[in-house]
């Protein structure tokens, strides 16, 4: 018992010297449709600025989300929000776009908040608009989401059969182009095999993967495969891992079928009510022990962490949990509040204090400076 208590002491130390960066969380586009203030201690979603400091999280990027449907505009009013929030809270958090202002933020104790936009479809095939999110703030593109768009194909379109000429096409590559020039990372993320590798030939710098994990363990789309995970260690770019249960585990999506046809008739029943996305949620809170049960508990994040460790180096992994844009995460992962929990299992698993500050965040940060130059 003793050993334990140590453990988790060292690891509380390890996780607040650290500068933990989430690279990926989906917390505005809910903010907006809710109208929560997540700058207040919250019962739902995963994240506000209370439980992000109970966790010892110093930067999150904050994903800029809409599904094919929308485009430029509600990508504005989602950094609207962000900048509302910052104004009604300006001693707890800033927005930053650099290494730099990431440090400093940091040092005075608040939140750095980074935004990363979550989809091309948002640019609307417009090189002008690309450069106006960044000047408002984007330091990551995400070249597709699971929609492709004219220039560019995903990868659940990709391995569906739906695209005839997959990868990037010659606009595509001006987009990766004009990212390189204005020093926004190039997130992988959700594009399609062929997009991944045309991207990383076209870019001049080293890349981003936001939040995905290794198709080794668990063979979906959305996750890499080892030549793909080799790709991005030759690039000098960083692989965060999700933390979305789907992902990590290859077990889960026929545990969740399962539990969803048991219930189905409740299922069916809330859905009529709420819709289906918030009808999962009101059935995994009406069934939370059955629904934990089902999870995969942390140290499959390890796993995956491993994976790429093995195959690229220490220099090459991060977190990009996924907050707030998924039903399910691990066991005791609930909100950014248990980060500390991914620091504890990492050093059961024998990582240096060294290697988790580069896990945690230290490898971010050096691939911002990369691309921004500061």
């Amino acid at each position: 018992m003793l050993s334990c208590q140590v453990a988790a002491q060292d690891a509380g130390k390890i996780h607040q010297k650290a500068i933990m960066v989430d690279t990926h969380g989906d917390i505005l586009y809910n903010q907006i449709q809710s109208g929560i203030d997540i700058g207040k201690l919250q019962t739902t979603g995963n994240f506000d600025l209370v439980r992000a400091k109970q966790g010892g999280l110093d930067a999150q990027i904050f994903s800029i989300w809409c599904d094919e449907k929308g485009g430029f505009d509600l990508a504005n009013r989602q950094i609207d929000s962000l900048y509302a929030l910052i104004k009604r809270y300006p001693s707890q958090i800033a927005l930053v776009s650099d290494a730099r202002q990431l440090e400093n933020a940091v040092k005075q104790n608040k939140l750095a908040a980074l935004i990363g936009v979550e989809g091309g479809h948002m640019i609307e095939s417009d090189l002008g608009k690309l450069e106006a999110l960044a000047k408002r703030g984007m330091i990551y593109l995400t070249l597709t989401w699971n929609n492709s768009t004219p220039w560019a194909s995903s990868a659940a379109e990709e391995t569906k059969g739906k695209i005839t000429k997959p990868g990037l096409n010659d606009f595509g590559k001006s987009v990766v182009k004009k990212l390189n020039d204005l020093g926004v990372l190039v997130d992988l993320s959700h594009v399609g095999e062929q997009t991944f590798y045309d991207a990383i030939q076209a870019s001049s710098k080293p890349i981003l993967v936001s939040h995905s994990c290794a198709y080794a363990i668990n063979p979906v789309p959305r996750n890499l495969k080892d030549e793909q995970i080799k790709a991005v260690g030759k690039n000098g770019g960083v692989i965060s891992i999700n933390f979305y249960s789907g992902f990590l585990d290859a077990t889960y999506a026929q545990k969740q079928q399962a539990f969803l046809t048991k219930y189905k008739d409740e299922l069916k029943m809330l859905s009529d009510k709420y819709g289906r996305s918030k009808a999962i949620d009101t059935l995994i809170f009406n069934h939370l022990r059955e629904a934990e049960a089902i999870k995969p508990n942390i140290e499959k994040v390890v796993d995956h962490i491993n994976h790429v460790v093995k195959l690229i180096g220490i220099d090459h992994v991060g977190i990009g949990a996924d907050f707030d844009g998924a039903e399910s995460f691990p066991q005791g992962m609930n909100s950014v509040a248990d980060f500390p929990k991914v620091t504890e299992a990492l050093l059961k698993r024998g990582y240096s204090e060294a290697d988790i500050q580069k896990i945690l965040g230290g490898n971010f940060v050096k691939l911002l400076k990369a691309n921004k130059g500061k």
